[in-house]
């Protein structure tokens, strides 16, 4: 799809529902901010029995985004951002990250959780910063979102976003279809940063990661670990930067390491892909 063949398409605004666990909220309890509920930190509490470090985990997802996107905009040269699945606004969102290095960057969040558009449009937005309510699992309608549209210019380069949000879609089909919707829809010379839960197999971290499966599944946000070539398969028709698709503390890591590596660090991957 070019910029051409966009087009408005409406969109009914999700139910909220209180009673059940919140993805985005979720998150937001493990990051350590303040916009969940009772419901929410129960499923964390739960969580946590499992995998003590699923806190300190979450945070390598956003430091190894905000890395990623430090590069992009410094030594890329990347000034449009699309953020696929954002949820809710913490402590370094990926415009701070962009803009510190481009104060011109534009970053258009997408997330079609009411919750997570209600916190952005309230705290994020400006003439840089947008949010979109668009479903990321439907590229189309998400490429014609009015939001995405009008600030999203996909006859250059851009760096789509896919942050903690594939191993939520249990079709891996479906997982691929879906990036390579969104490869196709953008310039030569954009970026795409996924990263994903990972599972060895066998062994006590393969066994740790079906326990998280079975755990989310619980929660009614299924999660699927998957292993390395399904992971590098939603690299399609990207060429993927150095060093390859790796666990996240392993991708360009920011001097020596403090904290000490858990079993949670070694149950995902992450890697960027460049449009040839």
């Amino acid at each position: 799809m070019t910029s051409d063949e966009v087009r408005s398409v409406p969109r009914r605004p999700l139910p909220l529902d209180y009673s059940k666990p919140n993805l985005a909220r979720m998150k937001d309890v493990l990051l350590g901010g303040h916009d969940h509920y009772e419901v929410d930190r129960r499923a964390v509490v739960d969580l946590l029995a499992v995998a003590p470090d699923a806190a300190a985990m979450a945070k390598e997802f956003r430091a190894w985004a905000n890395r990623v996107v430090r590069f992009l905009a410094d030594a890329r040269g990347i000034d449009q951002f699309l953020d696929l699945g954002s949820g809710l606004p913490t402590a370094e969102n990926t415009h701070q990250a962009a803009q510190r290095y481009n104060p011109d960057a534009l970053v258009v969040y997408v997330d079609h959780d009411p919750v997570v558009q209600a916190h952005g449009l309230a705290l994020l937005e400006d003439h840089l910063v947008h949010v979109s309510g668009a479903d990321l699992a439907d590229p189309a309608s998400t490429l014609a979102d009015p939001v995405v549209a009008e600030h999203i210019e996909l006859d250059r380069p851009v760096a789509v976003i896919l942050n903690s949000v594939l191993h939520h879609i249990e079709d891996l089909g479906k997982a691929r279809a879906i990036v390579r919707a969104y490869v196709d829809a953008i310039a030569p010379g954009s970026y795409v940063l996924i990263t994903h839960d990972y599972t060895p197999g066998e062994g006590s971290r393969g066994a740790l990661a079906r326990k998280l499966d079975d755990l989310m599944a619980g929660t009614g946000h299924r999660t699927v670990h998957r292993g390395r070539d399904e992971i590098e398969s939603l690299f399609d028709g990207l060429e993927i930067l150095e060093p390859g698709v790796v666990h996240l503390h392993e991708w360009w890591p920011e001097g020596p390491r403090l904290a000490p590596l858990t079993e949670m660090n070694h149950l995902s991957l992450g890697g960027v892909g460049i449009k040839p």
